[in-house]
């Protein structure tokens, strides 16, 4: 094998991803937490967090259409949306796909944006549009605040650290669902990180009438499972044909979600349904 240093490794207690880079194109600390940026031989730029793959351009949509077309074509008409987090504007991006009226971004690290949009680029534009809002503050204190109303609310955040740790909490939960018609979060992966998995599903218990679970695959997420939660005090289920219209009336382009992967994601493995069933 090369040297190390020409591999970024991000460990997972006794696992590891490793993935060639070709050089690293910035790293700094922000208000919040450690950034870098590397360019890979494979995976071309990458994004790390406090030490945390956060999106590789080559995958990064798996991610962010999952997280976002699940919810806003659950949706019937989305028009405007929250979203919490999701500093890389790869989320605005997915959402800008529905043609909504208007996205608030509300994104705790101004560096984040600012850096992912000068090296990485992923949102293509998305936060120059005119329909989006940025906003650079506390993401719980907005929803806790906020007298506005949403149709779709995404939570775009990183594993639960010092900074995100707020995201996961009952309180903010139940203040996401006093402003939002369908909210939709990441909720970690269930195999190796289901310690965060539980603490979500049972910080949301009681806060929404009908929770459920999805999965996706993401390579460079550990071991590739991930996992999200759609939420809403309305009706939340959708047979494939209700959810192929709007696709095809929405003209939406994507490279991972359709509308048959968006009904097949709600089919969990018994091991993952247990723990879902253990806090319904």
């Amino acid at each position: 094998m090369e040297p190390r240093e020409n591999w970024f490794t991000e460990f997972y207690g006794d696992a590891a991803l490793m993935i060639k880079v070709r050089k690293k194109i910035f790293e700094g600390q922000t208000e919040f937490q450690h950034m870098q940026i590397f360019d890979t031989e494979f995976f071309g730029k990458l994004l790390v967090l406090d030490g945390k793959v956060q999106l590789t351009e080559r995958d990064e949509g798996f991610y962010h259409e999952m997280l976002v077309h699940v919810p806003m074509f659950t949706h019937p008409n989305p028009r405007k949306v929250l979203i919490i987090g999701g500093g890389d504007g790869g989320s605005v991006r997915e959402a800008l796909k529905h043609n909504p009226d208007e996205i608030v971004m509300v994104e705790i690290d101004r560096k984040v944006v600012e850096f992912c949009r000068e090296y990485i680029g992923v949102d293509k534009g998305a936060l120059n549009d005119s329909r989006v809002t940025v906003l650079y503050e506390d993401g719980i204190e907005f929803v806790k605040s906020t007298n506005e109303r949403f149709d779709v609310l995404i939570v775009d955040g990183t594993d639960p650290n010092p900074v995100s740790k707020s995201l996961v909490m009952g309180d903010f939960y139940e203040a996401c669902a006093r402003i939002s018609d369908v909210f939709a979060t990441q909720s970690q992966t269930p195999f190796i990180q289901q310690e965060y998995f539980r603490l979500i599903l049972e910080n949301t218990r009681g806060v929404f009438l009908n929770r459920r679970v999805y999965l996706g695959y993401v390579p460079t997420y550990p071991f590739g499972l991930w996992s999200y939660l759609l939420a809403s005090n309305r009706d939340i289920s959708l047979d494939g044909e209700e959810i192929t219209q709007r696709y095809v009336e929405r003209g939406v382009e994507t490279v991972y979600y359709t509308p048959t992967i968006h009904v097949s994601s709600f089919v969990l493995p018994k091991w993952v349904a247990d723990i879902v069933n253990a806090y319904s």
